[in-house]
């Protein structure tokens, strides 16, 4: 039998279910009435994404939004990082994050909606830009959380922190936001909450990972060095190009032949960039890799086969040295049990048992698992955004559907949201007590 505080939950939050002779709940009306502005607030970010450390207008609105909702609100945290407090006496602080920034993709969806937004990326080079990881539904739901609490506080005592963060995407502004004082400055969370869009998962659901759940990822550059000259004489050069080629493929081998295959592992070389003309060689080759891994060593492991690999072949091929840089690296996103395990059952209550999913951890990576600094819980959840029609069409044709980071992945606005707010105000709840 549920606990009364579950059931108090479910009473607030739990939509009837079809011919309910109880009527619509007390959040059906909530959301109905607020509907229209919500989705319109999700198609204005939709339609104007920024990428990251480029928020500039999405912070702006976000923080509009939050000091609307009642909260009050601090900008330019890490840069370009929001922070709003709803407090309501005495409680638990509890963090929920939202992350501001977009992705250079060239949208096809054909959506009414669409981005026709382009930007200068960090080269300086013109690229289109969209919302193609759901950040977009992210922030509609995190201000719809900030609305709903705001509006309901005889439900709830504590101190939410309402944390709109950007360049998550590059992996920086989890970081950037701490180093700047975010438990310092602010009141330090007692429990830290996220969701985060799937598209594999249908509308009205959510899924969950208890424990390790998304995996550390550091980027890394490679510049591989030679000798340039004219094509037609190879034999007075270098040619990086080559040694890039017999790199990459290298590369495959500690994965598959160095690390232990109990413990997952990947490494991807995403760009590769050399080389002008047809008929010139080049004095260098640019590597992009991203490693991911969800332990320490492994990672390690994985960026001494790199550098061996690359000065092995440089020394074969009397080449010079190459250059072996880390850009950027984040731990792996652990979702703490004990938290997991008090959130669950109200999700259960809150959504039904059939829309509340147990999943396998992922090689994607997240910088939330950063949050946990000083030993704050943490628990993500995934956010089901597709329609169920859509995944039954896309399985009777043996399609796949649209990946996050895909030009063509569009999340069904409304029931995503209403789903994402229901769930995540219902974890609030359960950890911010009402008063007696």
């Amino acid at each position: 039998m549920p606990s009364l505080r579950v059931w108090l939950v479910s009473i607030v939050l739990l939509a009837p279910t079809a011919g309910s002779a109880n009527g619509a709940s007390p959040y059906d009306a909530w959301f109905q009435a607020n509907q229209n502005d919500l989705v319109a607030l999700y198609t204005h970010l939709h339609t104007h994404p920024e990428l990251s450390f480029q928020e500039v207008k999405t912070a702006e609105r976000i923080a509009d939004e939050l000091t609307q909702a009642g909260a009050v609100v601090t900008t330019g945290v890490g840069k370009l990082g929001v922070v709003g407090i709803l407090k309501n006496g005495p409680g638990p602080t509890v963090l929920i994050r939202t992350d501001l920034d977009a992705l250079p993709v060239a949208e096809e969806t054909g959506l009414p909606y669409a981005s026709k937004a382009t930007a200068l990326d960090l080269s300086g080079k013109p690229v289109s830009v969209m919302h193609a990881c759901g950040h977009d539904i992210h922030m509609t739901c995190l201000v719809g959380v900030a609305r709903w609490l705001a509006t309901h506080k005889d439900q709830w005592a504590g101190t939410v922190l309402l944390i709109g963060q950007p360049a998550e995407e590059m992996i920086g502004g989890a970081k950037a936001m701490l180093d700047d004082g975010l438990y310092t400055r602010f009141p330090k969370p007692d429990f830290a909450l996220a969701l985060h869009v799937t598209p594999d998962q249908a509308t009205g659901t959510v899924a969950y990972t208890s424990g390790p759940a998304l995996a550390g990822s550091t980027a890394v550059d490679v510049l591989i060095k030679g000798k340039g000259g004219h094509g037609a004489s190879p034999h007075s050069t270098v040619d990086p190009i080559v040694l890039a080629a017999l790199a990459i493929v290298d590369f495959q081998t500690i994965v598959s032949r160095e690390i232990n295959p109990i413990h997952p592992a990947v490494l991807t070389v995403g760009s590769i960039h050399g080389g002008t003309k047809h008929n010139i060689i080049s004095n260098e080759v640019k590597l992009q890799l991203t490693l991911r891994a969800y332990r320490d060593d492994v990672r390690d492991q994985l960026i001494e086969g790199i550098n061996r690999r690359v000065k092995g072949l440089a020394q074969a091929h009397q080449a010079p040295e190459p250059v072996v840089s880390l850009v950027e690296t984040t731990p792996p996103t652990i979702n703490t049990p004990s938290l997991v395990a008090r959130i669950l059952p109200v999700l259960i209550e809150t959504l039904g048992a059939p829309n509340v999913k147990e999943v396998e951890p992922v090689m994607g990576a997240e910088d939330f698992g950063l949050y946990g600094r000083d030993g704050v819980p943490t628990f993500m959840f995934r956010l089901g955004t597709t329609p169920p029609q859509r995944i039954k069409e896309a399985k009777a044709k043996g399609e796949s559907l649209p990946s996050l980071h895909s030009s063509l992945y569009h999340p069904d606005p409304a029931p995503s949201i209403q789903t994402g707010i229901r769930a995540m105000t219902a974890a609030a709840l359960e950890l911010m007590p009402a008063k007696p």
